[in-house]
């Protein structure tokens, strides 16, 4: 009967996590009687389900119990999204290098291979050293912004604006290491 799994019945029926029976049975019938379909004027049929699956599920102390059950699971697995928010940082370094990794083992299969230039995913798992599921969003990521395509075989290749954000990628790494050398010369 669950229309979906991650539904949040509290909020479909506009009520508190610990709102009790009378009030979720007082706001049931306030919503329904807006959205049912012979409403003329606010009449809304998928959303007058939606209550009516809402109810049925936390008008039953059972299915409440259970269902509360996955509520607090969903609502601590976003906030521990959030929480993770305090390691983006380390993330983010991670995922540019993971990145550039991607990109330098394309850019060196196009120099040693101009005719076989593409790498298979399973190619750059092994290259790489990182399971294909840690790649997915690296190559989503460099698909999107048009650094890497796809052959007619499916296979990741450089572009052009790929080599070139490589390269820029080095000289900003050799420039940055250049720095600390001449700022220590200057003292």
């Amino acid at each position: 009967m669950e229309k979906q799994k991650n539904a949040d019945y509290y909020d479909e029926l506009q009520v508190s996590t610990n709102a009790e029976p009378e009030t979720i049975n007082r706001c049931f019938r306030m919503l329904a009687q807006r959205f049912h379909p012979d409403n003329q004027q606010t009449g809304d049929e998928a959303k007058f389900r939606g209550i009516l699956e809402a109810y049925s599920v936390l008008s039953d102390p059972e299915q409440r119990a259970q269902y509360d059950v996955r509520h607090d699971r969903q609502r601590s697995e976003r906030l521990r999204l959030v929480a993770m928010g305090d390691q983006i940082t380390n993330d983010f370094d991670m995922e540019q290098a993971v990145r550039l990794t991607v990109l330098e083992a394309l850019y060196t299969k196009r120099r040693l291979e101009v005719q076989q230039a593409g790498l298979s995913l399973l190619d750059l798992e092994k290259l790489v050293g990182r399971p294909r599921e840690h790649l997915e969003f690296t190559i989503w990521f460099l698909l999107a912004k048009k650094l890497v395509s796809r052959d007619d075989h499916s296979n990741l290749i450089i572009t052009v604006e790929g080599a070139e954000h490589l390269e820029q990628a080095y000289q900003t790494k050799i420039q940055l290491k250049q720095l600390p050398a001449q700022s220590e010369s200057s003292s």
